[in-house]
């Protein structure tokens, strides 16, 4: 008997049930990005209580079993960079859409590997008696910063299915069950597009230091110029404006340099690991002189916290002047090395920031580089500068960003399902 009446308890409480569906899937990737819309599979259970009363509050859980598409061999995705949201269709007895949503939680997925995506959860309030079915629709992918959706391409089959009696149940308080699906989704899929499209292109050669190279003078300070870029990534074409200054400080017949940018450009997307970011630049002689002049900055030293502005350390390197007269200094071509993959970002125009009265050296710059990774007084300066400019770097605004920002497709469904 009191096995019966456990039995029946049970079955009043409700068994948890769960079941997998398969749907073919039509996923937009984030605009801009040059990735195509693609069409794959998607394998989800859910579950939720079998048995429940009107008046009850259920929890349903949705979870991925199987991605349509391995992380194609472009970028690894660093852990806990991905959250899913989505909307449950409630339909029979009573109607809804569920809001569905999903921590922030992954493993680091390498290119190439399976991927993974948390699992959703979202509440039910129960209103009529009867037969309720949960059937899984569109989903949203939101990962550094960008959104990719996904809705069902066929008619998708029920996952689950309560059945609900009359009477009172706890009737606590939960999230509006016809909420759509609104997973913390406020980082919007512009972070790479936050920079200025505007360019302040002002091309005066006129600098704060104009040295006579006779006077005693050491530090020459540049002035700020908004250089606005083109950025060429392995998933596509952004453009960004970033405002720089190159300084000088005299050494014998040659010039320590440092590049600097002025002002923040945007808070990292997600998590950066240490030593996944390094910038290069080239600078641009005029004047007297013509050539170029390599400038780069170590990798990260620390984790860059989501949300955090993104600091990276100045710029240096060695210019030995190839002529003797007034040469000026303009920043060049910006290349970034960020996790496991090369952005060029090349000015569409540039500006002078520095203009110095040089005498030529030998092996100096005029025609080539001034600077060699091998030379121990002529070449590039030692890298890792104390002093970091406290900004949000084109670079990664122009690399990480587009790369990261753009690998919330990845691993959506592609055109080859999983096997």
């Amino acid at each position: 008997m009191l096995a019966g009446a456990a039995a029946l308890l049970g079955v009043t409480a409700g068994q948890a049930q769960a079941a997998e569906v398969s749907y073919a899937t039509h996923c937009v990737p984030p605009s801009g990005v040059g990735l195509p819309e693609i069409d794959g599979t998607t394998k989800v259970d859910v579950s939720a209580p079998a048995t429940a009363k009107v008046g009850d509050t259920v929890d349903i859980v949705w979870t991925f079993t199987q991605a349509a598409s391995k992380n194609p061999d472009i970028i690894d995705l660093p852990a806990n960079s991905v959250q899913p949201s989505g909307t449950l269709k409630a339909a029979g007895a009573q109607s809804a859409d569920i809001a569905m949503t999903g921590p922030r939680e992954n493993p680091a997925i390498p290119k190439g590997g399976a991927m993974v995506l948390s699992a959703m959860k979202g509440t039910l309030k129960l209103t009529a008696a009867g037969q309720v079915t949960l059937t899984p629709n569109a989903y949203v992918v939101n990962a550094l910063g960008t959104n990719t959706t996904c809705t069902p391409s066929e008619t998708v089959q029920p996952a689950a299915t309560i059945t609900v009696t009359a009477g009172e149940g706890s009737a606590s308080a939960s999230s509006d069950p016809s909420g759509s699906a609104s997973a913390s989704q406020s980082s919007s899929a512009s972070a790479s597009t936050s920079a200025s499209a505007s360019a302040s292109t002002s091309a005066s050669p006129s600098v704060s230091a104009s040295a006579t190279g006779d006077d005693g003078q050491t530090d020459f300070t540049g002035k700020v110029v908004d250089i606005p870029y083109t950025c060429d990534s392995p998933l596509g074409v952004k453009k960004a404006t970033s405002p720089i200054q190159i300084n000088a400080k005299k050494d014998g017949g040659s010039y320590d340099l440092t590049v600097q940018f002025k002002k923040s450009v945007m808070d990292s997307p997600i998590d950066i690991p240490a030593g996944k970011v390094k910038p290069t630049m080239q600078v641009v002689l005029g004047g007297s002189d013509t050539g170029s002049v390599t400038v780069e900055g170590p990798l990260n030293t620390e984790t860059i916290p989501q949300g955090d502005p993104i600091e990276i350390p100045d710029l240096t390197g060695t210019y030995k002047p190839g002529a003797t007269g007034e040469s000026t200094l303009s920043p060049g071509v910006l290349t970034i090395e960020a996790m496991g993959t090369t952005t060029t970002c090349t000015p569409d125009s540039t500006a002078v920031s520095l203009t110095l009265n040089t005498e030529e050296q030998a092996s100096g710059a005029s025609g080539g580089s001034s600077s060699s990774s091998t030379s121990t007084s002529g070449g590039l300066a030692e890298t890792g500068a104390e002093n970091h400019a406290s900004l949000k770097a084109l670079g990664l605004v122009a690399g990480t960003a587009v790369l990261l920002g753009a690998a919330v497709f990845t691993f959506m469904p592609g055109r080859r399902h999983l096997r």
